[in-house]
């Protein structure tokens, strides 16, 4: 891996602005779960006050009417975008109802399925659209997983170091050929090393015991609100969160060879019927439970801790924008709240992230096999489950290893990116936030989530009582965090935009539902 990242640097360097390197694009999407003063899930709407979900562009919902997701947009570096959040929830913290952003990934207490309110999004026919495929989520995976809150890092390379890429690697094709060959290869390399994002930045170890109601689980007790898991990482990555494969023969794996077998294989799910989802019903009585029947609803249903993204012409399908336009970005989905940082994400992760996008850019990348597939999948599951046990191993290629020795090579691999972005910038920023997480790896204890269990056990508190406090600190951060008079207009303005375009939609001639579906699916 190091003599592979090496060689392409050092020949990078040669054929163009190795600066470049650090003048990619950023984005953040954080999900946030409001929570009541009682301390249960809030019950109110979306504030209309922020503008319309549907249409706002940075401030809308995910499955819940209560789990708000707060958007930016592509920014020229990672401080930029966390300005850009910080903002987003200073603006909208006065604008709650005696109500906190909850400060983890695993939700407050819960009163099971029915006590979840399913997010709406209006009367249009684009609006039903989301809310009934929310409802179909409902159906088949259950309320509850869905009010799992995530961060989601966005980044996409400088378009102009690509030419120097091609020539480097004498691409005979063309140039967007090349730019999908190579976001795949990251998108594969992603997966192959992605078991290292919830072991240096889980922060799910323990969960309400409110969570399980009406199931059953295998975790521990804590204590008699909590379960945990002793050497977990992330719970959220976990077997208990929202997976695909959760029904006896619906796993469904897409192909990661390139661009075109991805979207071709989203697709063919979004097209074939599934007899457990069948059962179900589509429209009954007159009221729709789902999309469709399909083993998928919609491609976005496919859970997967990295995505290859396009920007989408307002409803089109996600495989057939990848397959017109090719990749525009890179979204990775795997990271937990970071509990003990009002945004969810500070800094120094931003900076490791970059690092390892672009390691995974940079180092060799062969197809994913069945075999490597499934090393990929149980790894994960591992190290969110195991990931602080002393002596956990994992499969690489038929080959048992050391986590720890493993990750270490891996991250010593990622040294030279570390030096060529410090050189650019001034400092040895990367090269420290590179040695943070080595010194997670080679002391566990300095994990999140074994730092989130120490804590709870040295205060006497549970996993609620330790999200409460940190959210109500949060809230007292954002709520001291002065905006400008022009941030607050700019911020007015667009949620009065959104609410002004939600109420065009709304106006306009809306065809029968079942057609406006059928037109949806019919896309090619």
């Amino acid at each position: 891996m190091l003599d592979t990242v090496q060689v392409r640097l050092a020949r990078l360097a040669d054929e163009a602005d190795i600066g470049l390197l650090h003048l990619g694009r950023f984005g953040l999407e954080k999900e946030s779960l409001r929570v009541a003063g009682s301390g249960g899930i809030a019950m109110t709407p979306h504030p209309t006050s922020l503008g319309a979900a549907l249409t706002h562009p940075d401030i809308t919902t995910d499955y819940s009417e209560a789990l708000m997701e707060f958007i930016t947009p592509p920014l020229p570096n990672v401080g930029a975008a966390l300005d850009y959040l910080a903002d987003l929830q200073a603006y909208v913290y006065p604008r709650l109802d005696n109500e906190i952003l909850w400060s983890t990934s695993m939700p407050c207490v819960l009163a099971g399925d029915e006590s979840i309110p399913i997010a709406h999004y209006g009367t249009s026919n684009a609006g039903r659209m989301k809310h009934v495929y929310r409802v179909g989520l409902g159906h088949r995976y259950g309320h509850v997983m869905q009010v799992i809150a995530g961060v989601h890092f966005n980044w996409s390379m400088n378009e102009d170091l690509w030419p120097a890429l091609q020539r480097i690697d004498a691409h005979g094709g063309s140039l967007r050929d090349y730019r999908d060959r190579m976001y795949m290869g990251q998108v594969r390399n992603l997966q192959r090393y992605g078991w290292l994002i919830p072991y240096l930045f889980g922060a799910s170890p323990a969960v309400c015991k409110s969570f399980f109601v009406g199931k059953t689980t295998n975790l521990p007790s804590f204590d008699e609100g909590t379960y945990y898991a002793p050497h977990a990482t992330s719970l959220r990555m976990g077997d208990i969160g929202y997976q695909n494969s959760r029904e006896e023969g619906l796993g469904i794996k897409a192909c990661y060879d390139d661009v075109h077998s991805y979207a071709d294989s989203l697709l063919r799910a979004t097209m074939t019927p599934a007899e457990a989802w069948q059962v179900i019903g589509v429209e009954v009585d007159g009221e729709y439970r789902q999309l469709s029947a399909n083993i998928l609803q919609i491609e976005n249903e496919y859970y997967s801790t990295v995505r290859p993204k396009q920007v989408l012409q307002w409803l089109e399908k996600p495989s057939l924008a990848l397959k017109k336009r090719g990749i525009r970005y890179i979204e990775l989905r795997s990271l937990d709240v970071n509990a003990y940082h009002p945004l969810g994400l500070d800094e120094t992760q931003g900076r490791f992230l970059e690092v390892f996008l672009l390691f995974c850019m940079l180092a060799d990348s062969p197809s994913i096999d069945a075999c490597e597939r499934h090393e990929i999948d149980r790894n994960l599951l591992d190290v969110a489950h195991r990931g602080r046990e002393p002596r956990l191993t994992l499969e690489h290629r038929g080959v048992r290893l050391p986590m720890r020795a493993w990750a270490v090579e891996i991250l010593e691999s990622m040294l030279p990116i570390c030096e060529v972005l410090d050189s650019v910038e001034g400092g040895a920023w990367f090269e420290d936030a590179l040695d943070d997480q080595m010194a997670k790896v080679r002391a566990p204890d300095r994990t999140p989530s074994a730092r989130m269990l120490a804590e709870m056990r040295d205060r006497g508190e549970g996993f609620y009582h330790f999200a409460r406090r940190l959210s109500q600190q949060h809230h007292r951060y954002f709520i001291e965090r002065q905006l400008s008079a022009g941030r607050v207009a700019e911020l007015d303005a667009r949620g009065t935009a959104s609410l002004a375009e939600q109420q065009r939609l709304e106006a306009e001639p809306q065809q029968p539902f079942g057609e406006f579906l059928a037109d949806y699916f019919a896309q090619q």
